[in-house]
């Protein structure tokens, strides 16, 4: 039988999971997956059999005591604290799974701790790619750690300064969006959702993994051009002095982000990599205003994003009504087709291949008597 793929899913956010569930629907449906995860609700619905492992969610677990909590984090390390019973379950719960089902291969998205697990407990393991300034020795190790990386972006999104030997261990998938519904053209999308066909239409997206996009900048760039519409999906974060405008609709949660965004003159939005993506899929003009990240992963996506003309970036979001005229200007200079060739429709089958491609190549000539290990369908 074939070798068992496992996933570590950080919870954080719906990226990851979305875009475990792209890659594991492509694999061939007689190899075995899991997925072990502190936010197993994230997989509600996904058709495909797979294992759930059920992670301790380790996120503000109390250190038992001020001595513990004083003892600082080795370099090599970026966010291990001691004493805490949840972070050994997770090891113990990791350890036992990889060893159980006899895990072929170990994706990690995203942790540089448990890819050095991986490694110490000799189950090969690959580290998905973010972008950042990730150049110190914790994900150092891990990258070196891996038996490769999988990057679900196009490769000339890359950052100069990456090391040689770690790109040549790097597989690009291309751009990789996990939404699959068509894009209609900008009339068809209009007349969907009933907004005009003929005025300038400007939205700003933020996806569910940092406090939303901030509410009073936009309402300056309402003013800034108020012969446009402003629509804004997702959260929002007020601050409690703004004033509201009529040309300026706070949308939230909408079914369906693709219309809106095939609708749009220009769009605002984070540097995550599939929030990039939604918006390459459709080709839209992107003006990308990166959300802090730890280790600066949405500024270097975005420094990326522009230097190849396929977005603009203000150094801040603008306080000021020229400052916002002065960058919508240059959105609308935009060529859509720059940033729409970073997105690649077959980068989930293309990752999944590759993964496959690698377990296989891995245990070539591997014994094959052992017994075939238990699995448990997840229901939902």
């Amino acid at each position: 039988m074939k070798k068992p793929i496992a996933f570590f899913v950080h919870h954080q956010g719906r990226g990851h999971a979305q875009r475990t569930m792209a890659v594991a629907a492509e694999f061939a449906r007689d190899r075995p997956v899991s997925v072990l995860t502190a936010g197993p609700h994230l997989f509600d619905g996904f058709s495909r059999d797979i294992e759930i492992v059920t992670l301790p969610n380790m996120i503000g677990a109390a250190v038992p005591t001020q001595r513990l909590y004083a003892e600082p984090t080795p370099p090599v390390m970026h966010c291990v604290p001691l004493g805490l019973p949840e972070m050994r379950r997770t090891m113990r719960t990791i350890l036992d799974h990889l060893d159980a089902r006899e895990i072929g291969l170990f994706v990690v998205d995203v942790s540089a701790e448990i890819a050095l697990l991986a490694r110490i407990a000799s189950v090969p393991a690959v580290q998905i790619r973010m972008h950042g300034d990730r150049g110190d020795i914790g994900h150092l190790g891990a990258y070196e750690a891996c038996v490769g990386m999988l990057a679900p972006f196009d490769e000339r999104l890359e950052q100069d300064d990456y090391a040689a030997p770690l790109r040549a261990k790097t597989f690009y998938s291309g751009g990789l969006c996990t939404s699959v519904d068509r894009v209609p053209e900008r009339a068809e999308a209009r007349a969907r959702l009933g907004l005009d066909p003929d005025r300038e239409i400007i939205v700003a997206v933020t996806g569910g993994g940092g406090s939303g996009t901030p509410y009073a900048p936009l309402t300056v760039a309402a003013r800034a051009a108020p012969e446009a519409l402003w629509l804004t999906l997702g959260p929002t974060h007020r601050e409690g002095h703004e004033t509201d405008f009529a040309n300026l609709r706070e949308l939230g949660w909408v079914p369906s982000v693709t219309d809106y965004l095939a609708a749009a003159d220009i769009i605002v939005a984070s540097a995550g990599d599939n929030t990039v993506h939604e918006v390459a899929r459709v080709g839209g003009r992107l003006i990308v205003m990166p959300e802090w990240r730890y280790f600066g992963e949405q500024a270097r996506k975005a420094e990326a994003l522009v230097r190849l003309g396929a977005a603009v970036q203000a150094p801040q979001w603008p306080g000021d009504l020229q400052g916002w005229r002065d960058l919508l200007a240059r959105a609308r200079g935009l060529d859509g087709g720059i940033l729409r060739g970073l997105y690649a429709p077959d980068a989930a089958a293309r990752a999944a291949g590759w993964l496959e491609g690698l377990t296989d190549e891995l245990w070539q000539g591997a014994a094959q008597d052992a017994p075939a290990p238990l699995r448990v369908v997840a229901t939902h």
